[in-house]
């Protein structure tokens, strides 16, 4: 648990919840499908179905999902993502099924689909320079899974699946990690803002735009998640193992102006429940104490001879050195959470936000 201090009485409901999610029993839940929208850490394989070299449908990725017999899903990950558990902690299938594969069809989206794309960033420039789907093009793909849902389940019956359905954003790391620290002076629009503030104002504006487009196809439940402690990410570690705090700075200031923009949201938008999803918090809550969660190295990612570089194509059945359980990892490569902490982060969120929903 992550708050020990809980009114047993108030929160009764959470723990058993809890325990759902650890027993993998579901949850009857008033959230009829789960939208997912964002990057890597919740794209679960839409990237297969694109030109981009960021795609991760070849081993090691995918060794431990057991619910996809430890083949390689396009999840950039070991094992399961965070909306995989969260979809099965409302109830839901255990794996949300990416938009853009040709072999899902309305059966399995009509209960959650993810439109995420790995590499992509709430500036379009962010994107481009992966050859990802851009924010907006993931939410033209939401209007076309609108359009076929009608079609499916009929006009009454497809607008309460549409209103009462979670949408959980997540994203924003790439466009200062891929973007603005990592190409000289930024590209497109990062170019533009003298300083990492500045630019996260800029992103700030396009999550906000992006959540009243939402809104306007009819969303009323938003999970807008925040940054993670991206200075602790091992590709982002000093030689040294510390964390680079100017980068947890910039991410928690990032968080603050969501924080803001989300009071601004839920006073303006009629009818909406956007609720802030706290990454920041649980991940440097397990870094900071791994044995709490059964991990043994928070420095370093499972697969890789460095295991401070490799991801994509350089995790790959060759790597040598790859860890033998991945479980006692908190990141399966430089910068992506194993099954262990994708998991720890879904409990976090059920426990804290995210019970609202039920």
């Amino acid at each position: 648990m992550w708050y020990t201090n809980m009114s047993m009485r108030r929160y009764a409901p959470i723990i058993v919840l809890q325990l759902c999610i650890l027993s993998g029993e579901p949850v009857a839940a008033k959230v009829p499908a789960l939208l997912v929208f964002g990057d890597s850490t919740v794209d679960t394989g839409n990237n297969n179905y694109i030109s981009t070299v960021v795609r991760s449908d070849f081993a090691p990725y995918g060794r431990d999902l057991r619910l996809g017999n430890g083949q390689p899903t396009g999840r950039f990950s070991n094992g399961r993502l965070t909306v995989d558990f969260i979809s099965e902690a409302f109830g839901l299938p255990p794996l949300v099924p990416p938009y853009l594969d040709p072999s899902a069809n309305m059966s399995s989206l009509a209960s959650g689909a993810c439109f995420a794309s790995a590499g992509a960033g709430y500036d379009n420039a962010t994107s481009d320079l992966m050859s990802v789907l851009t924010i907006w093009k993931e939410l033209d793909y939401f209007k076309e899974y609108a359009a076929k849902l009608r079609s499916f389940q009929g006009e009454e019956k497809a607008q309460e699946t549409l209103t009462e359905a979670l949408y959980l954003v997540s994203m924003g790391t790439n466009d200062f990690l891929e973007n603005y620290y990592a190409v000289p002076h930024g590209h497109g629009n990062a170019a533009k803002y003298p300083t990492a503030a500045a630019y996260g104002g800029y992103v700030l504006g396009v999550a906000e735009s992006f959540v009243r487009a939402l809104h306007a196809l009819g969303a009323r439940k938003v999970d807008l998640n925040g940054m993670p402690p991206m200075g602790c990410l091992p590709m982002e570690r000093t030689l040294g193992g510390a964390c680079t705090e100017e980068y947890n700075a910039v991410a928690e200031d990032y968080n603050a102006g969501l924080r803001a923009v989300i009071d601004r949201l839920n006073g303006e938008l009629g009818g909406a429940r956007i609720v802030y999803g706290d990454v920041y918090g649980p991940v440097s809550h397990a870094l900071a104490h791994p044995a709490a969660y059964g991990l043994e190295n928070v420095e370093a990612g499972c697969c890789g001879a460095t295991w401070r570089f490799e991801m994509g194509y350089l995790c790959n059945a060759r790597t040598p050195l790859t860890c033998a359980d991945a479980g006692k990892f908190a990141f399966w490569d430089a910068i992506h959470p194993t099954e262990r902490l994708h998991r720890a982060l879904a409990d976090a969120k059920m426990n804290t936000t995210l019970h609202v929903f039920l």
